[in-house]
């Protein structure tokens, strides 16, 4: 890790750790998951400093500083919770957070409840993080923000007279101006990202459309091409650079040899002998395209014929908010397509197409799926990033998987040289993947998995931490030359993107 005097200050909607309440009626404290906080802690460790976020309980009692204390006793750097109500996290993150930004962002604008209420929560809360920012940091500290709850908190930083740089990371994609003008609240938003230092995205197609509608909207900014750096009327650089996120591969490989995987994969194999195993791993959500997928599955059975009793595929859905109508109705239409596809080809000998699995499934169990798979179908309307992808990669120690992946995820750009790039809208296209990928040959299975292993291994989500940490404090982006070995470069990236999607 970089050697830098200043404390990191981590700002997210969450703490690295969740606060329940535990069958005696205390708390219990449970480490939190995902790539983040897997990149983060030895950096806090290594430097010291503060995590800011929700503990994850709306009351915010003596009890709550008391875990929380004792959780930081451990981790080496201070927890710092930001008290919020139920009324608050319904308008803040149900409302805005997820009912506005997460569809537009995703250009599902259609879904989207420009409800008035919810951005004055949004406000609200934006403003109650830079109160405890403002409590928690000294001058001298980097702060780095994260993901689209937070799109507000360095303007309110600043309004209070705050200095220390600050930094952004946006995990969702950023869209396109024609879908970003929908938003009523489209000036402030645009300006208070902009009171960030550095703004970084997941891909050249995010900073491509952030930069078009700072352009289009606040024609007083003039933007240096080279180096993405927006240059403010009164005096302020803001720069502007792409990071894409990895995650810990060599953790998956490990895990994914490990004695307990391994007889777990075995025994899930055991289950389906010879056939193919196709697996989909996804949360409930609209943005993964989980309907159309089943669509293209029911599809390729349908014409391909020969696949029939010889591939199987294992959907696992993790439960998420389906205590609203909306995502209540898709689970429904889930587990319809599920029926009526197991209806329609259900062999008497036992062959069941889809086995559906619809719970939350811990880190060993997701990797023995992942170690038991042949294929991954990856298929989001759009998504940010998508880890799914890298970690069924890392955990095909065999190095002879396929990865089906949507060509709308962020990491197409820098896996399309070994996986299959569908459009996730295209059925027949995604079944003739589907066959595809049933009938290569093994020595083009190892060669593409072999690229992206690599990639993965290479593009980890250490060196994201120390590429967006030195690029802050570099403050241009152009002064920093990415390794040689980076996977992919970045002309290969922005030629991607400038023909994907071509007419």
């Amino acid at each position: 890790m970089i050697d830098q005097p200043r404390r990191l200050v981590v700002v997210s909607n969450r703490l690295p750790l969740v606060l329940s309440p535990g069958a005696d009626g205390g708390l219990v404290s449970k480490p939190g998951s995902g790539g983040l906080v897997t990149a983060l802690l030895p950096v806090l460790r290594d430097r010291g400093g503060v995590w800011v976020g929700w503990p994850g309980i709306a009351d915010h009692t003596a009890e709550v500083e008391a875990a929380l204390d004792r959780s930081a006793k451990k981790a080496g750097y201070r927890l710092a919770p930001v008290a919020l109500s139920a009324e608050d996290q319904a308008g803040f993150y149900h409302g805005f957070s997820n009912e506005v930004l997460w569809p537009l962002f995703h250009d599902l604008q259609s879904l989207c409840n420009f409800d008035p209420s919810y951005w004055r929560s949004y406000c609200e809360v934006n403003h109650h993080y830079a109160q405890v920012v403002l409590a928690e940091a000294r001058p001298d500290d980097f702060i780095w923000a994260h993901d689209y709850q937070l799109l507000l908190l360095a303007a309110e930083l600043r309004r209070a007279g705050f200095t220390a740089p600050l930094a952004f990371f946006l995990h969702i994609p950023f869209p396109p101006l024609d879908i970003y003008l929908k938003l009523p609240w489209r000036f402030t938003l645009l300006r208070a990202l902009l009171e960030y230092d550095l703004i970084g995205f997941q891909t050249l197609r995010d900073q491509r459309n952030f930069i078009q509608c700072v352009r289009a909207l606040l024609p007083d900014a003039r933007i240096t091409h080279r180096t993405r750096r927006v240059d403010l009327p009164d005096g302020r650089g803001v720069s502007v650079g792409v990071f894409p996120i990895g995650i810990d591969a060599a953790a998956f490989q490990r895990q994914a040899r490990s004695a307990g995987v391994t007889a777990a994969a075995n025994a899930l194999r055991a289950e389906l002998p010879q056939r193919e195993v196709i697996l989909g791993v996804d949360r409930l959500d609209y943005t993964k395209g989980i309907p159309l997928r089943l669509e293209a599955f029911r599809l390729a059975l349908r014409q391909y014929p020969e696949l029939q009793e010889h591939v199987t595929l294992i959907q696992v859905v993790v439960p998420s908010r389906d205590d609203i109508p909306q995502y209540r109705n898709l689970k429904t239409r889930i587990e319809q397509l599920v029926g009526e596809i197991n209806g329609e080809f259900t062999r008497p000998g036992g062959w069941v197409p889809i086995h559906y699995v619809y719970r939350s499934v811990d880190r060993l169990d997701l990797i023995a799926y992942y170690r038991a798979a042949q294929i991954a179908l990856v298929t989001p309307l759009k998504d940010g990033m998508n880890l799914v992808a890298k970690e069924f990669c890392a955990c095909s120690v065999h190095g002879d998987g396929v990865l089906i992946l949507s060509e709308f995820a962020g990491a197409a750009a820098q896996m399309q040289n070994g996986a299959l790039l569908v459009n996730p809208y295209d059925i027949e296209g995604m079944a003739n993947a589907i066959r595809q990928a049933c009938t290569m040959p093994h020595a083009e299975r190892q060669a593409r998995m072999k690229r992206l292993r690599q990639g993965v291994s290479r593009q980890n989500v250490f060196r994201w931490v120390n590429g967006f940490l030195e690029a802050a404090i570099a403050r241009d982006l152009d002064a920093f030359p990415l390794p040689p070995d980076y996977v992919p470069s970045a002309e290969a990236e922005q030629a991607y993107w400038d023909t994907a999607f071509a007419e």
